[in-house]
């Protein structure tokens, strides 16, 4: 029986959770009563599939946040209050003159997992007449509904299983007590660090030579990167410089770009305390530079132009920037990006996820939370 499968698919998920990151663990709520789940299925008019009642039975739904436990198409397993709001919202959307569509949504359909920002989700096929009930699919607000994820929740349930205990292999990362999924790393071509020079009339792209180390940085950068971006804004300068440094580093080496004398010369000299010199289209290090911006433009390797980019932000503009930027650009080399970017911070005890209240509170000269300071400034009274 598939309801079988969805009983060990959650013992494997949760023992992994468990071990590996227990603050996503935590969010997994306790069981559904029988009797809220016979009431869910007579408010809604339907029957649930077995295997649906099961995972009810094991979890009810995941609590909504950061740190919610999420499928691997990145939606949050719903409780039957959610169930219930989103499944009845699917029903209200207004389909046109022919009423509903099988391609998009049919009163049997079943929402259970949420994508939380938009209307997306999981569903499970309810329509007992069909060879398709308890069928998995995904509804997109722009597309409609696409079957074909699992044939049944046991199944995609142990498929969820099967790729947290792959690991790193699966995409599957683990930082601070928290799951992560992160994209299959794409394999990266080599390129020569034999070329000369370019001369300095030679026709190449322009680099971007705007920076300053006393450029603000907005705190939505910081944000995205969640406990590391308010370790980040709050760490004493020097020791953002340094991590700015040592990120500046890996990705250097991560893409080859240290092979070239100019800019490993200009990595040593930063990290020796060295003011770089002014910049300028023909310094060597900026030719050098718009070389790679050239090479990654004929073999479309946007990575590779980005990483040029990121070299001239690090040596020439705001450490706070660098950092944040080189980390952000480093998830195309390594899943470990987090973890590396705390060590280069200093493996520091990390602070809660920020809120908006936290950038309100910030005093940084170097980053923006202007907009967050004039609205929770009373807060402070």
């Amino acid at each position: 029986m598939t309801a079988d499968l969805v009983q060990a698919s959650w013992t494997r998920i949760d023992a992994w959770l468990r071990e590996h990151a227990p603050r996503t663990f935590a969010t997994l709520r306790p069981p559904a009563g029988d009797a809220e789940i016979a009431a869910a299925q007579e408010q809604l008019g339907v029957t649930f599939p077995p295997d649906l009642v099961a995972s009810l039975l094991r979890h009810n739904g995941a609590l909504e946040g950061p740190e919610a436990f999420q499928f691997d198409s990145g939606d949050r397993p719903l409780g039957l209050s959610g169930i219930l709001g989103d499944t009845r919202f699917m029903r209200g959307i207004d389909q046109g003159a022919d009423g509903e569509t099988e391609g998009y949504w049919l009163h049997d359909y079943v929402k259970f997992g949420s994508y939380d920002v938009t209307s997306d989700g999981l569903l499970v096929d309810c329509c007992t007449g069909r060879d398709s009930f308890g069928a998995v699919g995904r509804f997109f607000d722009e597309t409609g509904t696409r079957f074909g994820e699992a044939d049944s929740l046991g199944e995609y349930l142990a498929e969820e299983a099967d790729q947290l205990e792959r690991g790193q292999d699966a995409g599957i990362v683990t930082f601070n007590g928290r799951l992560f999924r992160e994209a299959p790393l794409p394999a990266r071509p080599k390129y020569s660090a034999d070329e000369l020079l370019p001369a300095p009339d030679e026709p190449l792209p322009e680099l971007d030579l705007s920076y300053s180390p006393s450029d603000l940085l907005h705190m939505s950068y910081l944000d995205g990167h969640e406990e590391l971006g308010a370790l980040i804004a709050t760490l004493p300068y020097e020791r953002v410089v340094e991590a700015a440094q040592k990120q500046l580093r890996r990705l250097a080496v991560e893409t080859g770009l240290n092979h070239y004398p100019e800019v490993e010369a200009a990595l040593n000299a930063w990290e020796r305390g060295e003011a770089p010199p002014r910049p300028d289209q023909t310094d060597p290090l900026a030719l050098r530079l718009r070389a790679v911006l050239a090479q990654a433009d004929t073999s479309r390797d946007r990575t590779l132009r980005w990483a040029a980019e990121k070299i001239a932000l690090g040596i020439w503009g705001s450490p706070y920037r660098s950092v944040y930027e080189s980390a952000e650009i480093r998830n195309h080399f390594t899943l470990d990006w987090r973890a590396d970017l705390h060590a280069d911070l200093g493996n520091p005890p990390l602070p809660p996820i920020p809120d908006d209240r936290f950038w309100g509170a910030l005093s940084n000269p170097a980053i923006d939370s202007s907009w967050y300071a004039a609205q929770y400034a009373p807060d402070r009274n």
